[in-house]
């Protein structure tokens, strides 16, 4: 049975992690009719992405100041006044305060993004791939409960799309009564023994680098894909709001799903593997998104995509927890989510653009030289060109 702290976590992640997917879902397709121009239709979901990579170094230096629970109680209320501006924005047609309340859940999801690290905190290092898998696979009731939420809170508000935003600002408070009881774990005086080391050796290291890019890469990758899905099918392609909703709802569940196998597959095969499986997977993303733009294309792309960035951005985390000391946690992990988030939404951000001028090909052969390099530095970090990192760590 899995600690409390784990469960929670992962429960928490279930209910809170609904908002990049209802902003994914919504906020593009209301921004097309709000936008001054059409190529800021992604705009409000890129600036949730960026809300996400300018609170990564501040939600762990709270963090770090008030305790994990604090700081992530704190967060879910921000992300219920958030989701409230939301409904408001777009209950007053305004393109501006809905980038607002997309910028402050994107912040939100900084925390957010910080369950992971805290689960692992939680177990013994032998446990931590396992930890951070059942974590993340609360993600897969959010994958389903956050198009709901856009869809069927249409109910609640006579405008459409505004009712969604309500929706998630209730799952968002729910969230925040689950993490009141979550347990701070802090390292024992023993673990954290020794000097800490300055932050430009740790991200100096051949590992933090690797696990860095591998992460960004999966990140930016999906971002840019399915930022632009949403806009591409609903608006361009004329599929309905349902049908789109069901390739996210896919994607999203697909990202999630391998969770019950990550932590197996992570003790079985070792990260490295499991990273470059992930890249691979992306690999024959971009193949299949290329073949058509049928309806099952789009969904066999969008699954593909959910699995690849799973394998990839799992074992990106798990490797990072291995490049530096306990008292080194929070500026390690603020630096590589800072790096993550803001490639991410300079991708989310590229998806509007590139989907109204250059069209859904071209978009999607992008990642191609990123994924490349992904291979190129697991390649070098197995056959020791580069330097072993400390602690040393082997897989």
């Amino acid at each position: 049975m899995p600690p409390r702290n784990v469960l929670l976590l992962s429960l928490a992640r279930a209910l809170g992690m609904t908002g990049p997917s209802v902003v994914v879902l919504l906020a593009g397709i209301v921004g097309a009719d709000l936008a001054p121009v059409p190529e800021l239709a992604t705009l409000p979901v890129s600036l949730m992405v960026l809300g996400t990579a300018l609170a990564s170094i501040p939600a762990a230096l709270i963090m770090q100041r008030i305790g994990r629970r604090n700081g992530f109680v704190g967060a879910a209320l921000l992300g219920v006044g958030a989701a409230g501006l939301g409904a408001y924005a777009v209950l007053a047609g305004n393109f501006l305060l809905l980038g607002v309340a997309a910028l402050l859940i994107g912040a939100n999801s900084a925390f957010a993004q910080q369950y992971r690290f805290a689960a692992a905190e939680s177990v013994p290092e032998a446990q931590a791939g396992r930890a951070v898998s059942i974590v993340l696979f609360g993600s897969i009731l959010a994958g389903y409960l956050g198009p709901e939420a856009a869809t069927r809170g249409q109910r609640l508000l006579q405008v459409p799309y505004a009712g969604g935003f309500l929706a998630l600002a209730l799952l968002f408070l729910a969230s925040a009564v689950a993490l009141a009881f979550l347990k701070d774990i802090r390292p024992t005086q023993a673990s954290v023994g020794g000097s800490e080391r300055p932050l430009k050796m740790i991200v100096g290291q051949p590992m933090f680098l690797v696990a860095m890019i591998a992460s960004a890469v999966s990140y930016g990758v999906m971002s840019l894909i399915m930022t632009a899905t949403p806009v591409h099918l609903h608006r361009m392609q004329g599929a309905s709001l349902d049908q789109t909703a069901l390739i996210i709802q896919s994607h999203v569940v697909a990202m999630y799903l391998p969770l019950l196998f990550t932590g197996w597959l992570t003790e079985r095969f070792g990260v490295r593997r499991l990273m470059l499986a992930g890249a691979v997977c992306l690999f024959l993303t971009v193949a299949v998104g290329v073949m058509s733009e049928s309806l099952l294309h789009y969904w066999i792309t969008l699954v593909l995509l959910g699995i690849g960035w799973n394998l990839l951005f799992v074992g990106g985390t798990v490797m990072l927890t291995l490049s530096y000391h306990p008292a080194e946690r929070f500026k390690a992990q603020a630096v590589n989510d800072f790096v993550v988030f803001g490639v991410t939404a300079l991708a989310s951000l590229s998806a509007g653009a590139m989907i109204f001028r250059a069209g859904w090909e071209a978009m999607n052969l992008l990642p191609l030289p990123f994924l490349v390099l992904v291979v190129v530095s697991l390649y070098l970090l197995s056959t020791r060109k580069l330097a072993a990192p400390e602690p040393a760590a082997s897989d």
